[in-house]
């Protein structure tokens, strides 16, 4: 979910619009990142995504990036245009998927900025369209909806439509937001703390939409990341270290990792660097891109580079 910061608009015409889901097709299609659902709304945006082969927080920055750029351009302004990091929820397939889609789908019809229910069947600026078959979306998953529906295209659309109808006197639903928890405590690093002083498994969250069990597995996951990050730190793993790894791998000088040639062998030393630093460190893109003299965004193709090299050459930070 992106908006618009002090509830600005983001999209101010028809222009912003398209540009903004060529940007986003063009993304979900190189990273082989699943769209269901998604909606725009002038102010705000809501997509449901299934990671790829990239992290969506990589795809979210490469979209939102790209696109203020352009829409700064274009309107001849400056400054942010969206309100803080967009907010993200992890979700629970089996037993939210399908409320899911209908409660994005339905955003316009609930804005008023369609009439009815059929106007929303062939609105352009909503996925709502691509499931009923009348707008093609190359990179929205449409069949995927429509078999979770029904055993064909056929039925599943029509099981689809009585389900969304269903929905429309339901208005907003609190239900699928999210608990609340981790935002307000500022991060999984601290809900961590809470849990080891606290034993507190905290069931409900606003970044985690499922049950307990499946609440408690996604916790699970971050505190074995935080844990490994925290290991690598106590064996005295810092970005000193890491660059000794990748100057000791590359067979390059250390400080030659800093410099900003465009040499191969110095791109790939970065690029390894980058993957390590962020990954396996946990530090963050703004941080290392301070320290490299780059972009966020700069560091953010670095680490998509370094993770395919490590992954090819079989290179690991800890011989």
């Amino acid at each position: 979910m992106i908006r618009g910061i002090e509830r600005r608009r983001i999209f101010r015409d028809v222009k912003d619009r398209e540009s903004f889901l060529e940007r986003l097709g063009d993304l979900l299609l190189e990273t082989k990142t699943a769209c269901y659902a998604w909606a725009l709304l002038p102010n705000h945006a809501h997509l449901l995504l299934r990671t790829g082969e990239v992290p969506i927080a990589t795809v979210m920055r490469r979209l939102l990036t790209g696109y203020v750029v352009t829409f700064n351009r274009r309107h001849r302004r400056h400054g942010h245009l969206f309100q803080n990091r967009y907010k993200s929820v992890v979700c629970q397939e089996e037993r939210y998927f399908k409320e899911l889609v209908r409660y994005l789908h339905l955003n316009p019809l609930r804005a008023r900025i369609v009439t009815d229910l059929a106007t929303l069947n062939s609105y352009p600026y909503c996925g709502h369209s691509a499931v009923m078959g009348k707008k093609k979306r190359a990179w929205q998953d449409a069949d995927y909806v429509l078999y979770s529906f029904g055993a064909t295209i056929r039925s599943g659309r029509r099981q689809y439509l009585a389900f969304v109808e269903a929905g429309v006197e339901q208005g907003r639903r609190e239900d699928l937001t999210g608990g609340g928890l981790i935002r307000s405590l500022g991060g999984w690093r601290v809900v961590e703390r809470l849990r080891l002083r606290r034993r507190d498994h905290r069931k409900s969250d606003e970044r985690i939409l499922g049950d307990s069990e499946f609440v408690d597995s996604i916790l699970t996951q971050a505190q074995e990341k935080i844990t490994h990050q925290s290991e690598l730190r106590r064996r005295g793993y810092d970005l000193d270290r890491v660059a000794e790894r990748v100057s000791e791998i590359c067979a390059i000088d250390r400080q030659e990792i800093f410099a900003g040639s465009r040499r191969e062998q110095r791109v790939q030393a970065k690029s390894l660097f980058c993957f390590w630093a962020v990954r396996e460190l946990g530090v963050s893109l703004t941080d290392l891109a301070r320290r490299l003299g780059m972009s966020p965004a700069g560091v953010g193709y670095a680490v998509q580079r370094g993770e395919v090299m490590a992954r090819e050459r079989g290179y690991q930070l800890t011989p």
